[in-house]
């Protein structure tokens, strides 16, 4: 296709995926973190009742990006998976504990204290490994040959803790905001309050992940604040600061959907963030999209579909989450 970088246009196909899962996979995981904090009952039971017709719809963006990344930069995908073998694995069994535990919960009642304790360790090890994974991309895996060249731990460190740790708050988070859109009541008051709380742990841990991401290279160094690029990246952190005021103010003024948006907006300027650090590596300072891409004719030949599929996947999201708009109690939607 002349004058169209294939490679750029699959760059953003994937990186839009990879958003979608996060923001939408990321408040029902963010539920499942949260749920021992909710009353046994109707509290419980309103928060499974939010999630549950989409939860299951949420996880086709994860398996989009990962397939995605398969078959648009194979070299990639053979070079991250084996880096991160445990932190995969770990994430795949979370997310089966936790949707098998979703479904028994209610067909097994005299077992439910069991399987909500497994719906929980689900939803943090899901979270929890997607964070550390990220921590670990950032910091650099060690490539020879277009090959993975490092250990079977080399993912571990203080910053992919830091990160995992950060993610598993902003799921929280997104959870937490989710509930005060969805509920009524003392489900909701109780979801505003974890809100509260969550809200002044995320922007912390952003600020944490942001400050020490700079250290890890100079290359993240430069990008950040050499001049006059720093003219640019320095709106992040201060679109940041001014969706911190209108979080707050939101959440005081007894706002609903408003705090579930701005805590969407927070990931958004997050994984700008990231894109301003990582571009055009795939793999930081290692591997480039267009070193990592498939063949054009690979390319052109998976985007005939992806034209096709992906505004399907759109389409039929957006239709579920009208059908299942409004309140939520304990029997369904109202």
């Amino acid at each position: 296709m002349g004058g169209i970088d294939l490679t750029i246009v699959w760059a953003v196909i994937i990186a839009f995926a990879v958003f979608a899962y996060v923001v939408m996979d990321g408040f029902d995981l963010g539920i499942g973190i949260l749920f021992p904090s909710f009353a046994v009952g109707d509290e419980r039971d309103q928060a499974m009742n939010s999630i549950a017709p989409v939860w299951d719809g949420n996880e086709t963006w994860l398996v989009m990006g990962g397939g995605g990344l398969l078959a648009a930069f194979p070299i990639a995908y053979a070079i991250i998976l084996p880096a991160t073998y445990p932190l995969m694995i770990a994430m795949l069994l979370g997310l089966v504990f936790r949707g098998v535990a979703f479904e028994f919960r209610w067909r097994d009642p005299r077992h439910r204290p069991l399987w909500d304790v497994a719906f929980t360790l689900g939803s943090v090890v899901a979270a929890l490994s997607q964070g550390i994974t990220l921590g670990a991309i950032l910091q650099g895996i060690h490539v020879a040959g277009d090959a993975y060249a490092g250990g079977w731990l080399d993912w571990l460190s203080p910053f992919s803790l830091l990160t995992g740790v950060a993610l598993v708050i902003g799921y929280a988070l997104l959870g937490a905001t989710w509930l005060v859109w969805k509920t009524e009541g003392q489900a909701q008051q109780h979801a505003r309050r974890l809100s509260l709380g969550l809200g002044i742990a995320t922007f912390a841990a952003m600020a944490a992940v942001s400050g020490a991401t700079p250290f890890l290279a100079y290359d993240y160094w430069r990008r950040w604040f050499a001049m006059p690029g720093v003219l640019l990246t320095a709106q992040v952190p201060l679109l940041v600061m001014i969706a911190a005021v209108l979080f707050f103010w939101s959440l005081r003024r007894g706002g609903e959907k408003l705090p579930f948006l701005i805590a969407l907006a927070l990931f958004l300027l997050g994984f700008v963030g990231l894109a301003i650090s990582m571009y055009p590596y795939v793999v930081p300072r290692a591997v480039t999209i267009w070193d990592a891409a498939a063949p054009p004719q690979s390319q052109l030949f998976m985007l005939v579909g992806a034209v096709v599929i992906v505004p399907v996947i759109l389409i039929y999201t957006a239709w579920a989450y009208w059908v299942f708009r409004g309140k939520v109690g304990t029997q369904g939607y109202h």
